[in-house]
């Protein structure tokens, strides 16, 4: 039996070893890419309207210091004034690959000016507002991407004459990568810093000679004017004060108690445009309008509601009054008339009226 399995085994080897022993053998090849990443430019989209903020220093009518200056409707900023606008910025390249965003300023619209200041990242809304109109050729973005996007807020803050020379400027917002490549928002805006303004008058307040105690004069006519800068779309909001009248000499005045002629004696009839003070709500029967006393703007007491040159029937003492404001090189027209008292003796030349014009 031994040698059976013995004899068994053996041919099994036998067989096993006449198997030939195949090698496996492959092969491959490849291929190489170069992809090149679009250097992506940076997009800016204004969204929401820009705000132009008071200083502290000399608040108007209706605004506050700090406060949006809802009354200011032409393109022009003083000394302490802000604009402020909310953009936001994409790149397709990625977020943090835009080095600088901020705000210039120059003579010609579009990039390259002058940069006047740093805008600041912000917070804003998953949903991008409407406002921002953000797309990309015919694709509108309407999610925002922290990866790809952010909302900036950018203050510009008018400065003095020496730094920001009275004139006009194009203002924008741009953003900066570090490929220096630029984006700018499309909206280019014009604004004239720093206007000069004053006020002219045409003539001085002539009354005729010899005015007779206890009688009306009527002065020539004068036209007060808007005077600011050509371009500039500044606008006053105009005023009256004035003195009592005093006789410069040692001639025994007296008109008709003291050597003093009060400012009561004096009115004025006004038309600008439209409006005139026949229908002043201040005016007497013939559309002659007092004149409040005043030595400075709101001194001693507030111009707002009693000082103006043309009132609105039925307008708020706060609110602006129609006929009232001038554009630039516009004038109202004023006569004014004198009610002499009785008795009156002497020549009274010392003592003024006053013109202000307010830019609103």
């Amino acid at each position: 039996m031994m040698k059976k399995i013995l004899s068994l085994l053996t041919m099994v080897f036998l067989v096993m070893s006449i198997v030939p022993v195949v090698n496996a053998v492959s092969t491959s090849t490849g291929v190489g890419i170069d992809i090149e990443t679009e250097d992506f430019e940076p997009l800016v989209w204004m969204c929401d309207g820009r705000l132009v903020f008071d200083d502290a220093t000399e608040p108007g009518r209706v605004t506050g210091p700090g406060m949006p200056l809802s009354e200011r409707i032409s393109n022009y900023a003083f000394e302490g004034e802000q604009i402020q606008w909310n953009v936001l910025v994409m790149d397709k390249n990625g977020i943090e690959k835009v080095r600088d965003v901020y705000a210039t300023i120059g003579d010609v619209q579009g990039e390259g000016n002058d940069i006047e200041v740093n805008c600041q990242r912000t917070s804003g809304p998953s949903k991008i507002p409407s406002s921002c109109n953000a797309r990309i050729l015919e694709e509108q973005i309407t999610t925002f991407n922290p990866d790809l996007m952010d909302y900036y807020v950018c203050t510009l803050t008018v400065e003095t004459s020496e730094g920001m020379p009275s004139g006009e400027y194009w203002v924008t917002v741009e953003a900066e990568d570090y490929d220096e490549l630029l984006g700018t928002a499309d909206e280019n805006e014009y604004w004239y810093f720093n206007p000069m303004i004053g006020l002219s008058i045409s003539d001085l307040l002539v009354f005729d000679d010899g005015v007779r105690p206890g009688t009306s004069s009527y002065s020539e006519t004068l036209l007060v004017g808007n005077s600011a800068d050509d371009g500039s779309g500044v606008l006053l909001d105009m005023f009256v004060s004035g003195t009592d009248f005093y006789d410069s000499q040692s001639s025994g005045a007296m008109c008709p108690t003291t050597n003093q002629l009060s400012l009561d004696s004096f009115s004025y009839y006004a038309t600008s445009g439209a409006y005139s003070t026949q229908d002043d709500p201040r005016a007497d029967p013939e559309g002659y309008v007092p004149i409040e006393y005043g030595l400075g703007f709101n001194d001693p007491n507030p111009f707002y509601g009693s000082n103006e040159i043309i009132h609105n029937s039925g307008q708020a003492p706060n609110s602006y009054h129609r006929g009232n404001m001038l554009a630039p090189g516009a004038e109202i027209a004023m006569t004014f008339r004198l009610d002499l008292p009785e008795p009156c003796n002497g020549d009274f030349d010392t003592g003024s009226i006053y013109f202000w014009g307010e830019a609103i």
